[in-house]
């Protein structure tokens, strides 16, 4: 029985053939990356958007603050030069989304924005066009001369797989110029990553550890900053990035707020994280929220299940044998547990990799190509993945532990039905567990004009502080806290899985 246990220590390469990499118990190894493609087909490479994408003209905005410019309806109109509207065209896209329609005028103007929208709305096009249109009109070019690069703008994001996707969005758009995007992560050699960035850097991506070991080594200086971007802000904000992105703003060089240009985007806004936010934003920046697909996405079918702590397995047996080999994502609260249900599923001869913060770089990114390759059609993760990342056909969402705060959960469910695609989310409610989800769970459903089981009603009605419980759902998934002096009750409580951040 021992031997049989200690085969399984090593997923896969002896009991079945779908590799779930378990932690190294070895030094860490040293990893350099395989050099990414050069040929146009890869780099251009994107999935049409869906039957739904047309309803996002139909989806509510509000700008908020003094003066916002006019949006825009097409991508003529942002007055793009040639090569980058000729990538954009490249790329798949036809026009803007709400959050590009608003997002890039408003950023074109010199403005600092808050935006507020539906994953896998085109966030990253909205501050990526803009930022790079303006380098290029200023005829910005990388140079491979000095010691110290000086980036004209920097994009942090929390995970390493996230920053990486802001990268290759970056590097896509700005293909055939003299703009030069770089990318910096942990899990991956220093010396081959300060070698790419000698080569030239005018647009840095990287997680906050990797950043500012880079700013601490003297390779990176700021003087030249103009653009300070925080993707998934809501959580580069909260209390395990919160230090990081104030040694950032504080570092030698550093122009004060009121002469770089920060631009903050995300799903969801909780209000302590909008009042912090101001200490990194001019006064008068305008706060972007798009309509109810900012909240949980209307285009996912959510369903909620009741199950007990020892019914979990069964039950997520049961749905991976409907969907078969269509793309799901199954997420846990812990690495342990995300470990531990990979194992299982690999052992009930399901395709399934996995992936989470103590997976070396080499492993995570295999399991993530394994994911989008449909080779392991099952992808085991834990809150690393939830955020931002954005993977062709995942048809399916299971989460298998809810997480601690709605906010989380909003996250979650947009790793499907992006691009005005389709999709399906089940959650597994465990009412010993997740109580204190009962009522954000209600008004996250009636928001998506989604069922919402009689039992969840009662449990919300029954939970703690329940005093003129209205379910009907907000508008925005979150509101300018300005207009009025703070009303947003969103949860800002840190996820379970903290020490999935990605220091490095």
């Amino acid at each position: 029985m021992t031997n049989q246990i200690s085969a399984c220590r090593y997923v896969g390469w002896i009991t079945n053939p779908y590799p779930v990499f378990l932690p190294s118990r070895g030094p860490k190894v040293t990893y350099v990356p395989p050099p990414l493609p050069e040929d146009e087909d890869t780099i251009f490479a994107h999935y049409a958007s869906g039957i739904n994408f047309n309803k996002y003209d139909d989806i509510l905005v509000d700008v908020s603050g003094l003066n916002p410019p006019q949006a825009i309806y097409t991508f003529k109109e942002a007055c793009l030069c040639e090569s980058l509207e000729r990538n954009v065209a490249k790329s798949g896209y036809v026009k803007p989304t709400p959050v590009q329609k608003h997002g890039i005028p408003i950023i074109a103007a010199g403005r600092d924005i808050m935006a507020c929208a539906q994953t896998g709305s085109g966030k990253t096009a909205a501050f990526l066009l803009p930022i790079l249109q303006k380098l290029m009109a200023d005829g910005v070019a990388a140079s491979s001369f000095s010691e110290q690069q000086e980036p004209e703008a920097i994009i942090v994001a929390p995970t390493r797989e996230l920053i990486n996707q802001i990268f290759l969005e970056a590097r896509k758009f700005a293909h055939g110029t003299c703009v030069r995007p770089v990318v910096l992560y942990g899990g991956i050699s220093t010396g081959h990553q300060i070698r790419d960035l000698l080569r030239g850097c005018n647009v840095l991506c990287g997680t906050p550890g990797r950043l500012m070991d880079m700013i601490g080594r003297g390779k990176v200086g700021l003087t030249k900053l103009r653009y300070l971007v925080m993707d998934e802000a809501d959580r580069m904000l909260d209390m395990g990035f919160e230090p990081e992105m104030r040694r950032l703003v504080g570092s030698p060089g550093m122009p004060s707020k009121e002469e770089r240009q920060t631009l903050m985007f995300s799903a969801t806004y909780p209000e302590d994280i909008q009042r912090m936010a101001g200490d990194f934003l001019k006064k008068d920046y305008l706060f972007l929220a798009v309509g109810v697909v900012g909240g949980a996405c209307s285009d996912v079918e959510q369903k909620l299940v009741q199950v007990t702590k020892f019914s979990k397995r069964d039950q997520l047996l049961d749905i991976l044998k409907n969907t078969g080999t269509e793309r799901t994502m199954v997420f846990v609260e812990t690495k342990r547990q995300a470990d531990f249900i990979a194992a299982f599923l690999c052992q009930e001869n399901v395709a399934t990799t996995s992936i989470h913060g103590d997976r070396e770089q080499r492993e995570r990114e295999q399991a993530l190509g394994d994911f989008r390759s449909g080779k392991c059609p099952v992808l085991v993760a834990t809150s690393v993945a939830a955020r931002g990342l954005d993977i062709k056909d995942v048809q399916h969402v299971v989460n298998f532990d809810l997480p601690n705060n709605i906010d989380d959960y909003v996250h979650r469910i947009g790793r499907t039905g992006r691009c005005g695609n389709t999709g399906q989310a089940v959650s597994f409610y465990d009412p010993e567990q997740d109580n204190q989800l009962a009522r954000s769970l209600v008004k996250i459903l009636c928001s998506a004009q989604q069922e919402v089981p009689s039992w969840l009603e009662q449990s919300a009605l029954g939970a703690h502080g329940t005093s003129g419980f209205n379910p009907v759902g907000r508008v925005f998934a979150s509101t300018d806290s300005r207009k009025s002096g703070g009303s947003d009750q969103s949860s800002a409580a840190p996820s379970a899985a903290a020490d999935e951040e990605e220091w490095e």
